[in-house]
Parts: C-alpha cells; sequence; structure tokens
C-alpha cells in the first residue's frame, strides 16, 4: 500500500503496475497482459492479478496508454431497449468484466432503428472508443459488411448469423425446443406460442416458433396456427393482449411457451384476472431468466442463458480484435442455456420439491 506521511496519513502515490505484479507475484507483462484484455492468461492468474489490483485500488494511467498504445480504455455497448430487463442485466455483467479489464463502457440504446444504429456502426464515438459490442435489430449482415469504420466490433442477438464480424449467440432453436418439450413432458397438448414476428427484425420470434414446432413434431402433436401469436413487440403489454386473444378463441390452450419472460409476465396477469389457474388450468414458461421472474406468483419457468458467459466471450473477442492481432475469418460463438424450472409450470409444491 501507499506509504504514510509526516502525518501519519496514506500517501497519494499512484500505484503502478511494479506493486500490482509484486503483490499478486507475477510479472510486470502479465499485470500488464491482464490489464489490457489480453485472452492468453491463465483464469487463476488472472483472478490473483484481478484481486491485486482491487486491493492495492490500482488505476491504470489512461492518458499515458492512449500516447502508447493509440488506445482509449472505453468500449461502447449499443442495446436496443435498455428498459427491457434482460438487456439491462447482460449490460451490468458486460460492465462488470469490463471493469476486471479497467476498461469503461459507454452505453447506447438504439431503440431498434435503422439510422440510430447506423450512427452507431459508423464511429459516431470512433475517437472515443477502441470497440464496440452490438445487438443489432435493423441493420442487415450486408450493411455491416459495407460499413466505412474499422472500430473492432462484436455481435450480439439473433438479427445476424454468420456475418462480417464475431458473434456471440444463443442456440434459440434448441432452448425453444427444451421449453416446449418440457409442456409436452406435463401432458399438455394444445400449447400456444406467444411472440412470432413477421418484420425483417423479427429473427428471434422465428428461430424460437422453429423450435416449438420442432418439439411439437417430435411428439407427433399437430401444429395449430390458431395458437400461436404475433406481437408488435416483446413487452408485458403485448403478452397480455395475446393472452386475452387465445382465452377469447374458445378453444384455449393449456399451456403457452412465451419468446420471452416479459410477454410471460404480461401473459400470466391476464391469467390471473380472468381468474385461470396457474398452472392447473394453464401452465406457461418464458424465455431469458430475468430477476421479476422469480419474485412473480408464481414463479416464472424459463429458460435461462448464461448471460455470464454472453458477457465474457463477447469481451474476449473483442480484445483478440483491438489486439489487432493478425485478420482471422469471423467467428460465432454458442452459449450454454438451461431450462429453470419453476412454479407456473410445476405448481408450488412440486417446484419446491425440486
Amino acid at each position: 500500500m501507499g506509504e504514510a506521511d509526516d502525518r501519519g496519513e496514506p500517501s497519494r502515490r499512484r500505484v503502478g503496475l511494479k506493486e500490482v505484479a509484486r503483490e499478486a507475484g507475477v510479472s510486470v507483462k502479465t499485470v500488464s497482459n491482464v490489464v489490457n484484455g489480453y485472452v492468453h492468461v491463465t483464469p487463476e492468474t488472472r483472478s490473483r492479478v484481478e484481486r491485486a489490483i482491487r486491493e492495492l485500488n490500482y488505476r491504470p494511467n489512461l492518458s499515458a496508454r492512449t500516447l502508447r498504445q493509440g488506445r482509449t480504455g472505453i468500449i461502447a455497448l449499443a442495446v436496443p431497449e435498455l428498459d427491457i430487463p434482460y438487456f439491462a442485466e447482460l449490460a451490468k455483467l458486460i460492465v462488470t468484466a469490463a471493469e476486471a479489464r479497467s476498461w469503461t463502457v459507454l452505453i447506447d440504446q438504439t431503440e431498434g432503428r435503422r439510422e440510430r444504429e447506423q450512427l452507431v456502426t459508423e464511429g459516431i464515438r470512433a475517437h472515443l472508443i477502441d470497440g464496440l459490442i452490438f445487438s443489432p435489430l435493423a441493420m442487415s449482415a450486408a450493411e455491416l459488411r459495407d460499413r466505412t469504420d474499422d472500430t473492432p466490433l462484436v455481435l450480439l442477438g439473433e438479427r445476424i448469423h454468420h456475418g462480417p464480424a464475431d458473434h456471440v449467440v444463443v442456440d434459440n432453436i434448441a432452448a425453444a425446443m427444451d421449453a416446449t418439450r418440457h409442456l409436452i413432458e406435463l401432458g399438455r397438448r394444445r400449447i400456444a406460442a406467444i411472440g412470432a414476428q413477421d418484420d425483417a427484425a423479427g429473427e428471434t420470434g422465428r428461430l424460437r416458433l422453429a423450435g416449438y414446432r420442432r418439439a411439437l413434431a417430435a411428439a407427433g402433436l399437430p401444429f395449430d396456427e390458431s395458437l400461436v401469436i404475433s406481437v408488435d413487440a416483446y413487452h408485458r403489454a403485448d403478452g397480455a393482449r395475446a393472452m386475452a386473444h387465445l382465452l377469447g378463441s374458445g378453444d384455449p390452450p393449456d399451456a403457452v411457451f412465451c419468446f420471452n419472460d416479459l410477454l410471460a409476465l404480461g401473459a400470466l396477469r391476464t391469467l390471473l384476472d380472468r381468474g385461470v389457474d396457474v398452472p392447473g388450468t394453464v401452465a406457461l414458461a418464458g424465455f431469458d431468466d430475468i430477476e421479476d421472474g422469480r419474485y412473480s406468483t408464481p414463479t416464472l419457468t424459463t429458460i435461462t442463458p448464461d448471460k455470464e458467459m454472453i458477457a465474457q466471450h463477447a469481451l474476449d473477442l473483442l480484445a483478440e480484435r483491438m489486439a489487432r492481432r493478425p485478420a482471422r475469418p469471423a467467428r460465432e460463438v454458442t452459449v450454454g442455456h438451461t431450462l429453470t424450472r419453476r412454479e407456473s409450470t410445476l405448481g408450488r409444491r412440486r417446484a419446491q420439491r425440486d
């Protein structure tokens, strides 16, 4: 730690790489590699260095590093909507993981509008940021391929697969199959799906609908178009309206798979308002495992993407691109998911046992 001054108070001398290296028992070069985000550091060594950084309150000299490396230590994250809990939770994980690399994260909201996405990707902040993590809804692979800015880029989400940049993604088809299969295994046979979208930005809906259909087919159940409800957006109100439509159809479902948790929470509100027993009469499952679903009544069965690994892989891929290593083809990294079973499909007693 810093030395005491004549009054016995800690001095304000800046802690440097040498002090961190001494505390962690590694070389100065290893500390520099961790601080600058290089990926070829063992997890054990990285953890030791990060602990020393925290304990010594090390802060890199960003001005000197910018002059030396031509880098600012700042990256950007651009997502469609910050008031959607999935994006808010993911943003927090990315900020936390970036702090371990001594990176600052600027967060932008595009609202899924093409002109805002283009501003983000065409380098409006190119002089400020070293790299960009971006979840597009409107821009196409061709538009991204033609961008003139060369800021390192990593993509999230389902809009663009196998495109011109590194991409971190969940296997949405497999995840949707798991959710639907769970409802089938409970003995449900009229399983509705809420979340289909017909516009160009609806790739998430298309993939999750494909998984839903595959699970039905594998179980020998017919696909009924009347049980698939399209929505304008993935908000609570859209789920509530879709569920009201299903209940008013004359032949309501006995289970519903919603393509995100906000849709499921909206559907749950409608079911409870109509006096429908969940899960006795209608079982309900969502997707994303946002915190709200863990505290709803009943708690929400959902697909749980590994959001921590999404954040970590996105930063690892960005660090490789920022290091200006020899060019390599864009990579697509698929992270895992699990099915989290809760009260909305199992009921309270069984959920507590499981």
